[in-house]
């Protein structure tokens, strides 16, 4: 069993959705193998703040890159977390990283409820942008 399996549970699978869980909030990724993972990023043409999630949430912009897990995670715990596909059939994989790996360099908009993190990662994985955090209203 390689260090990956023992310290976090599961070993990611290309197309598998990463949930990373930092101080006061979770993030959201999806694994393209060798280590990395496509993200929503704050946005570089602010360097002084480029490094700043914070940043991206109070600018409403965010650019789609591609960075080793580790550095995304800032050294918070991370798991496999593809909580929908007990709902949707996944795309296949090639399907998933081809479609994400286009996008890297694409500036998007940025908002808490829509367009967030989760909402990327579920719409390469299974073609439907969906987030826990925003639930139907209840009739």
């Amino acid at each position: 069993m390689d260090a990956w399996a023992l310290k976090f549970g599961e070993k990611p699978e290309p197309g598998d959705l990463i949930e990373i869980f930092h101080i006061g909030y979770k993030d959201w990724a999806i694994y393209v193998g060798d280590g990395y993972v496509i993200h929503l990023a704050p946005p570089t043409e602010f360097p002084r703040f480029g490094s700043s999630k914070m940043f991206m949430f109070l600018s409403r912009k965010a650019v789609v890159a591609n960075d080793p897990l580790e550095d995304v995670a800032w050294g918070c715990l991370y798991r496999v977390n593809n909580h929908l596909d007990h709902q949707y059939r996944p795309r296949p994989v090639d399907e998933i990283i081809g479609s994400a790996k286009k996008m890297i360099g694409d500036k998007k908009t940025y908002k808490v409820l829509f367009e967030n993190r989760e909402d990327f990662v579920t719409d390469l994985r299974y073609g439907w942008p969906r987030c826990k955090l925003v639930r139907p209203p209840l009739v």
